[in-house]
Formats: C-alpha cells, sequence, structure tokens
C-alpha cells in the first residue's frame, strides 16, 4: 500500500514576487481593535486613539454593558482612572451606572443627588468618584450645553483634566458663547496651586491650536515682549519669538499664555502697554514702520495671583466654606476682584480685558479627589497591589496637611511624605 507522505505548508513570502506583480485583492484587513477590546488590554494610549478616530460608539448599548460600566467594575484594570477620565471627556453616559430603584425613590421624594449612582461606584477610588458624579451633574451638563455647537466645544473636556473650578469653567463656557468682534482676552487670577497654569496649558491642546507661552517676570522693556521665547515645559522647544508666532499664525486661531502667574510683577507698567493695540483692536505692529499684523483670532490668556486673599476672606465669610459656591457667589466673586486688578494693571489695559476669573478654593470632596489622584500619578500602575484600607488611609491623612494658599501642591506633598512612612 502505497504511503501518503505529509504535505508541508507551502510559505509564501513577498521577495518571491516582483514588486509590480503583488496585487492583494482579496486580502483581508485585519480589524483595528474595538473600544472594548482596548479597555480590556487596559491600554490609555490605544482607548485614546480610538475614541480619536470615532471607529467606536462610545455609548453602543448592543453590548452586554456599557464602555463605562465595564471598565469600572473590572476590577483588574491599573489603568482605570484614566480610561474612566477619558470615556468621561469623550461623552460616556453616566446613566448606565444608575440605581434604578434609588431614582424611584428620589423622584418620589423630589430629591436628587450622588444617591442616584449605584453600588458599582461604592469601591471606586475619590478621584475616580469625583470625575463620575461630575459628569452626572446638572450643572455640568448645562455649562456644556453653552459652547455645544460651539468651536470651543472640545474644551469642555478639560473636566476631567481639572479637579474643581466648576464656577470658572461655566462662566469661562458662558463668555466663549458670546458672539464678538473684539480678541478674546482672559485674565485666570486667584491663589496658588488651584488649577490656573494647568487650565491656560490645555486650552491650546484641547482646541487642536499653536500655543506660545511668555514668561512676564523676564521683561525689561515694551519690546521684549515680542522677542520672548516660548517657555512652558510641557510644549515643544522652539526657537521662535512670540513675534515670530504670530507672523506665523496670522489671521488663525492660536493662544498666546503670559505665565508664571506674575504678569502683575512686570518690571515697567509700559511693557504692558504694548498689549493695548492686539487686545483693542486685534492687530498689532512691532516696531516703528512695520506692517500691522492680524492677531484678531488669538486667545490671549494671562495668569495672575491678584485676589489670592480676597478668595479666602470671600469663603470664609460663607455660611458653608466646605461647599461649592452657588452662582450668585461666583458673581459676587467677580466683582469684587475686577477693582482690585485694575488698581495693580491700570484701568486702561483692564478695559481691554474680555473677563477676570478668580480660581476658588477646593471643596472638601474635590481635596480627596486631588489627594486620589496625587497617589495613582506618584505610585503608578502598583498603587492597584496596595491594600485598599492603605490607599485610603493616605488620602484621609493628607488632608490634614493641606495648606489653602499653596493649593493642590501641599495635597501632593503630604502624600508623598505618607508613602515614604508606608515603605
Amino acid at each position: 500500500m502505497d504511503m501518503m507522505m505529509p504535505i508541508k505548508p507551502m510559505i509564501l513570502s513577498a521577495d518571491l514576487f516582483p514588486q509590480n506583480h503583488l496585487h492583494p485583492v482579496h486580502a483581508i484587513a485585519t480589524p483595528r481593535p474595538t473600544l472594548l477590546f482596548a479597555l480590556a488590554s487596559d491600554n490609555v494610549e490605544e482607548v485614546r486613539r480610538v475614541l480619536e478616530s470615532g471607529e467606536a460608539n462610545i455609548n453602543d448599548d448592543a453590548a452586554p454593558q456599557s464602555a463605562l460600566a465595564f471598565t469600572i467594575a473590572n476590577d483588574q484594570l491599573k489603568n482605570k482612572m484614566q480610561m474612566v477620565k477619558l470615556l468621561l471627556a469623550y461623552g460616556a453616559d453616566t446613566s448606565v451606572l444608575r440605581d434604578a430603584e434609588e431614582d424611584e425613590r428620589e423622584e418620589r421624594s423630589s430629591r436628587r443627588g450622588s444617591g442616584r449612582l449605584s453600588r458599582l461606584l461604592q469601591n471606586v477610588d475619590p478621584a475616580t468618584r469625583y470625575y463620575i458624579e461630575r459628569a452626572d451633574s446638572p450643572q455640568t451638563r448645562r455649562a456644556s450645553a453653552l459652547i455645544h455647537r460651539s468651536y470651543f466645544r472640545p474644551l469642555t473636556r478639560v473636566r476631567y483634566e481639572l479637579i474643581g473650578q466648576d464656577r470658572v469653567l461655566e462662566q469661562l463656557f458662558r463668555v466663549l458663547s458670546m458672539p464678538s468682534m473684539a480678541p478674546i482676552v482672559v485674565l485666570l487670577c486667584g491663589p496658588s496651586g488651584h488649577g490656573k497654569s494647568l487650565l491656560a496649558r490645555k486650552f491650546g491642546s484641547l482646541l487642536g491650536v499653536p500655543t506660545h507661552t511668555v514668561n512676564m517676570t523676564t521683561l525689561r522693556d515694551t519690546n521684549d515682549i515680542w522677542k520672548s521665547h516660548s517657555i512652558a515645559p510641557h510644549e515643544e522647544p522652539s526657537d521662535k519669538s512670540l513675534k515670530d508666532f504670530l507672523i506665523e499664525n496670522e489671521g488663525k486661531r492660536c493662544v498666546v499664555v503670559l505665565d508664571a502667574s506674575e504678569i502683575e510683577k512686570t518690571q515697567d507698567e509700559k511693557i504692558l502697554s504694548s498689549l493695548l493695540m492686539p487686545w483693542e483692536y486685534g492687530r498689532c505692529s512691532f516696531e516703528a514702520g512695520y506692517r500691522h499684523v492680524d492677531v484678531s483670532k488669538v486667545i490671549w490668556l494671562g495668569t495672575s495671583n491678584i485676589g489670592h486673599n480676597l478668595v479666602f476672606e470671600h469663603q470664609d465669610q460663607r455660611p458653608s466654606p466646605g461647599t461649592q459656591l452657588s452662582r450668585e457667589e461666583y458673581v459676587d466673586l467677580m466683582g469684587l476682584l475686577r477693582p482690585r486688578v485694575s488698581e495693580r494693571l491700570g484701568p486702561s489695559l483692564l478695559s481691554r480685558v474680555t473677563a477676570v476669573l478668580p480660581f476658588v478654593a477646593f471643596t472638601t470632596d474635590e481635596k480627596m479627589a486631588l489627594a486620589a489622584e496625587a497617589l495613582h500619578s506618584l505610585v503608578g500602575e502598583t498603587v492597584t497591589d496596595m491594600p485598599p484600607a492603605t490607599r485610603d488611609l493616605i488620602v484621609r491623612t493628607s488632608l490634614n496637611s493641606y495648606i489653602p494658599s499653596e493649593g493642590a501642591r501641599s495635597l501632593y506633598r503630604a502624600v508623598s511624605t505618607l508613602l515614604l512612612d508606608t515603605i
């Protein structure tokens, strides 16, 4: 009987064929990972890529679980917080997390609160819970609606980069929603460590436009501002001056940040006078005889510590200092701050400023979220290996070392010290 020899599979290599003879007409493309696959892989960057590409419906109800519920329920994920923040930033629906029975009870009692969110959140860390409850808040949805159809809509994602300052964001969105022919000039004022520089830094990246950051403390004369190079550590190094940047982006949307929280500490008030024309007319001339450059699309953001004491004085006078300001209280604070800024910068310059936004003190829940996020940032992926009781103890104990005038930085330092004590 003839014996059949095993047939070895033939391996086809592209090297066997001339390049111009390769025509993969029937080639099968490998499908790109789905959102749930990216989440299950615990790959933050792949989740970001899928969301940015628009390949996935973030609220697809065809799957057994929503992407958000799947991520929160999966205790094996080491990057859970970052992925939850991404999902919320791209519009994940928090209603899938609500407890139907609790919802019904609250409807009957005409009471609405965080009890609406399901028991699924009982074991999540304070920062993740904070971001979810923030996304679920009616105030968040109302503020987002202000710029829902606007060019500035991507800025709503900053809520998942910045803890606190809900009233600041609401007022900022109001300002950006108003039709105006004048350039946009916004001053972010108040105590250090409360998110002013973070918001300014995220502005351009969220909008997808270039940013140039000026260190105002280094300026010595009126022309120095146009010669200044961008100093932000999170930007690509550049040898372009502000003049070069504005010429390159003439007539285009871009961001200029006047940073270091020191805009009021420039050596000479005349230096700031260089900004009068661009802030008033949307054009500027860098030197005598030089043509006017169109800077009408530039968004000017200044950071300043002016109003530091005022913010805390206003907070102490409130009936419930540890809670979030009401809209009326924030409007009152804005009214008190603007004259103080005028005293420091001068009424001529301030009259060209679109809005002066005071950054306010953190609530108790916001401090807890800051401490929890600091713990994740300092420990990294191994934070999930720590006993939950240890994590909770570090977060809660760190609040005892909170220094209002230093804001979030004092909590990061406290968490770091407590971590060293646990080693």
